[in-house]
């Protein structure tokens, strides 16, 4: 009898699983297409590009970036967008980073007023200005160590502008990115667009030269081909729904523009997470509805940016590690809004998606595979509803993954190079088999750490560097 209790539990979640995840994508689909019709008709060069688009500050912290940081400054340097700023933390680096940045951009100190509203670690050395006026928006911030989340709130203290994009430095931005991401904020609603996130996608083996994208290659590495197809989910037959919905609770730490007055209400970013980009759109959300202000969480689903994946397994259970450790903080810290009708959708539809599917599914999961050893070593098993079981949901995740590549190769296809169709579907069939064990390792360590191991903090994230070729 409990046995059979214990199977439905599975059974029922996994259904439900499974009918949110084609919910979400029809949703996104429609979405997609919608967004694609009315934006053919938009000119972003003209109307976008004007003396009088609103003012914008992109923030990049950076720590330990000698690598790529002079390429990765020119890109952001080289958007299309004309009334912005470029603000380089550099986050008590270590290695030779700001060196390079001054001889490269001829950078001298500079008295600059900072308007602390957020507390911050001290600056260092200072703040650096460049004596070329080709690099008049050019800003760049040498403090002590303090972290990301603290190196952001350093952004938001000397940003003059009324919005901020939020970059990782190691990120390659594409020219119109800026255009596009602002528009949300343009558009005349009755609500507050207070935060708009885009696609990301994945740089590793795309020739990248004087910070532009050159050429997209697929990856030899399995490893980064299945980051491919997760992000691709994630961004295509995911978030446009959540957009729809307005129950966006991420957008990705990599790239996103904020109200600068609303991220400095709230208090900046949260230095004590290690899920800050997650941790700050939920607080905001929250600040809003408590406010009883009428807001919106905007979402644009072409590709704007595209960073560096993880190249080993060791370097990708760190970070899924911290993902996981990042949603446990933010979903305790903010309990008060789960299933609580006062927050609307943030606290009846997102939240408990979250915490279900997001925060539970890896435990339930894990508890899952435990609870089949168990079966197993008492011959429990019924293995003709077993190998049904297994194979349906084992066709399922690579159905879904189909559906994500026809998907991108009908709207924004940016793998135009012959082959890479093919190869991206013959991923599709290794993606759970090579990937999934590793992301579902990296969740129960993740929970581990956050409960049992308090030392661990960000973890590691050790770049290779894009291709420069």
């Amino acid at each position: 009898m409990i046995n059979n209790i214990i199977e439905f539990l599975f059974f029922a979640f996994s259904l439900s699983a499974i009918l949110s995840y084609i919910i979400l994508a029809l949703i996104s689909a429609v979405e997609t297409i919608d967004y694609m019709k009315k934006n053919s008709f938009v000119n972003y060069k003209e109307i976008l590009s004007s003396s009088i688009s609103p003012s914008i500050s992109i923030i990049a912290p950076a720590y330990n970036e000698t690598l790529n940081i002079v390429e990765n400054v020119r890109s952001l340097l080289s958007n299309h967008y004309v009334n912005y700023d470029v603000i380089i933390v550099n986050d008590g680096s270590k290695d030779d980073s700001l060196e390079k940045l001054i001889k490269a951009y001829d950078l001298v100190k500079v008295d600059y007023l900072i308007n602390s509203q957020i507390p911050t670690k001290p600056l260092r050395e200072g703040v650096f200005k460049s004596t070329n006026p080709a690099f008049e928006k050019l800003i760049v911030v040498d403090k002590e160590n303090g972290g990301k989340a603290d190196a952001l709130n350093t952004g938001l203290n000397i940003s003059p502008n009324k919005y901020v994009a939020c970059i990782d430095v190691d990120c390659l931005l594409l020219e119109e990115a800026l255009q596009k991401m602002i528009k949300p904020f343009l558009e005349t609603t009755d609500s507050k667009v207070i935060a708009a996130g885009g696609v990301i996608r994945i740089a590793n083996s795309c020739v990248i030269k004087d910070g532009k994208l050159l050429d997209v290659n697929l990856p030899k590495s399995l490893i980064v081909r299945g980051q491919i197809l997760e992000y691709l989910r994630a961004f295509l037959l995911g978030r446009m729904a959540w957009s729809k919905l307005n129950g966006l609770l991420v957008i990705s730490g990599a790239f996103g523009i904020f109200d600068k007055k609303t991220a400095i209400e709230v208090g900046g970013y949260d230095t004590k997470t290690v899920g800050e980009d997650m941790e700050i759109i939920v607080r905001m959300r929250r600040h809003m509805e408590e406010q009883k202000v009428k807001y919106k969480v905007a979402y644009i689903p072409d590709p704007l940016c595209w960073t560096e994946a993880p190249d080993s397994y060791k370097i990708f259970i760190s970070q899924r590690n911290r993902w996981t450790r990042g949603t446990i903080e933010t979903l305790r810290k903010h309990r008060k809004i789960g299933f609580n009708r006062d927050y609307h959708t943030l606290g009846l539809i997102s939240y408990p998606y979250w915490l279900i599917y997001e925060r539970l599914a890896p435990v339930i999961e894990v508890t899952g595979l435990i609870y089949f050893l168990y079966l197993l070593l008492n011959h429990f098993i019924r293995w003709d509803y077993a190998i049904v079981f297994i194979l349906l949901s084992y066709l399922f995740t690579v159905a879904f993954s189909v559906i994500t590549i026809i998907t991108e190769e009908l709207t924004y296809h940016q793998y135009k190079k012959k082959g890479i169709g093919f190869q991206l579907l013959m991923t599709a069939f290794l993606e759970p088999i090579i990937n999934h064990p590793f992301i579902l390792y990296a969740a129960a360590k993740g929970n581990y750490d956050y409960y049992f191991n308090k030392k661990i903090k960000w973890g590691e994230m050790t770049r290779k560097g894009m291709s420069n070729d």
